[in-house]
Order: C-alpha cells, then sequence, then structure tokens
C-alpha cells in the first residue's frame, strides 16, 4: 500500500509537465518547500489536479472522506477511519462496488503528482523501505479519487496488483499504486469515460523500466524521528537483503 511520498519539485515544473496552473499564487511559496517524507497518517496536504478543474493544481488532503459529511468532522472521521488505511489508499478493484469510490469514480477522479514514494520490503519479519521515483527525476502521476466537503478537497491514492518489480519489494502485500504516463493522465482526467475505459485505465502497467528504485533508512518507519529531511532520499544498503 502507498501511505508515504516525497514531493521535492517545484510548482512550475508541476505546471510545465502536467499543463496545469497551481489554483492560487498565495500557495506557491507554501508548495515549493520540498517535502522529502510525507507520511500519509498525518494527512498532509498536497497538490492534487482534480477532473472537475482539470487546467489546476489544487491544495488537498489526503485521507478521502465521505462527502456527506462536514469539514468539522474530517479530523474525527480520521480518527474512526484509522483502522481502515485512514482512508490513504483505495483497491482500485473495489471502485466500482465500494460506498465511497462508486460515488467519487465518475466525476471525481484526480491525479496526484508526487517525485517519489516509498515501499516497504520484508525479510525475516523486519521491515526495509524502498524509495521509488522515475529514472530521470521527472514528476510520476499518481491515480486517485477525491471528494469535496466545503472548501476542502480529500483524496486517496489508487492501488492495484503489483507488477513484477513491485511484488519482489514490496513482497508482503504485493501492490502498488496505480502510476499513468502523460497521454493517460489526460484520458484519466476526461469526463467522457465510461466504467469499461476506467476499468482498462486502471489496468495499466507502468513501464518497470523508467523507475529507480533503492532501501533508504529505517527511519522512514520511525515515529521519534524526523525524516522529513534530505537525508531520507539517500541510498542505504543493508547487507541482509540480495537484490
Amino acid at each position: 500500500m502507498c501511505f508515504h511520498t516525497s514531493t521535492t519539485q517545484k510548482v512550475k515544473k508541476l505546471e510545465t509537465h502536467f499543463q496545469t496552473k497551481i489554483s492560487d499564487e498565495n500557495l506557491r511559496p507554501i508548495f515549493d518547500k520540498p517535502n522529502y517524507h510525507l507520511n500519509g497518517f498525518s494527512h498532509p496536504n498536497m497538490l492534487v489536479i482534480p477532473q472537475q478543474k482539470s487546467e489546476v493544481l489544487a491544495p488537498a488532503v489526503w485521507g478521502i472522506v465521505p462527502s456527506n459529511k462536514s469539514s468539522n468532522e474530517i479530523k474525527s472521521y480520521y480518527k474512526e477511519a484509522v483502522r481502515y488505511g485512514a482512508g490513504l489508499n483505495a483497491r482500485s478493484e473495489k471502485i466500482f462496488s465500494h460506498f465511497l469510490y462508486k460515488e467519487a469514480v465518475m466525476e471525481k477522479r484526480c491525479i496526484i503528482p508526487v517525485s517519489g514514494f516509498f515501499e516497504p520490503h520484508e525479510f525475516k519479519s523486519k521491515k526495509y523501505p524502498f524509495h521509488f521515483k522515475h529514472k530521470e527525476d521527472e514528476p510520476l502521476a499518481l491515480a486517485g479519487l477525491y471528494t469535496v466537503i466545503d472548501t476542502y478537497i480529500t483524496f486517496t491514492i489508487l492501488t492495484k496488483s503489483a507488477s513484477p518489480l513491485f511484488a519482489k519489494i514490496h513482497n508482503k502485500k504485493e501492490r502498488q499504486p496505480l502510476i499513468l504516463d502523460k497521454n493517460l493522465c489526460i484520458d484519466w482526467l476526461s469526463p467522457n469515460l465510461n466504467e469499461k475505459a476506467i476499468s482498462e485505465l486502471i489496468n495499466f502497467n507502468y513501464p518497470e523500466e523508467l523507475i529507480e528504485t533503492y532501501t533508504v533508512s529505517k527511519d522512514l518507519f520511525s515515529p521519534k524521528v524526523d525524516s522529513n529531511v534530505p537525508s531520507i532520499l539517500n541510498e542505504v544498503e543493508y547487507s541482509v537483503l540480495k537484490f
């Protein structure tokens, strides 16, 4: 599952890559600040490209909340939903059946631009974090769903069955986020998709040869350590792992 991301690229790079514009210029300095590790369980604000306004990068809270909630119920909902993954991820296989996803899937799909993300590898009951990024340091486009609550957007990242690379690394869950290429981002945000077309998109396998992955410090998983620092992206080798 995808619970940890990094967003280190400037807003201008995202605007150029996705042919968008930030929704409010006052937000630019906030989102220009690099975040080397965002823990989804802290429900950070991130930029998304929402289907309903696909020309903009808009701020959104990571962790989807039912649209019948009010803004002052969001925090209490997260406390309640933590046992179910806090709304951070949605299984793509359930988007047409789950009460929350089926409400969003036809009209509230989104793209979540990230510079990278992290997944755990388990070996002898110990977890080793791996960082994933584009080999050329281009933004990665994760597919998601969102809801609008008062003035807030809340979102979730879609996951799918792992490709061979992800299955090898994320060996306990064998899941991965749904990553789309630039052309498919346009399709994903189109208002004209039917269920068949959406199903075809969620089965897309992003080319593994474009992904770079390596192990990083276990500080990533420690609540006692501030891991939102540049060094968390540095490679750390573990002699017990053979890849």
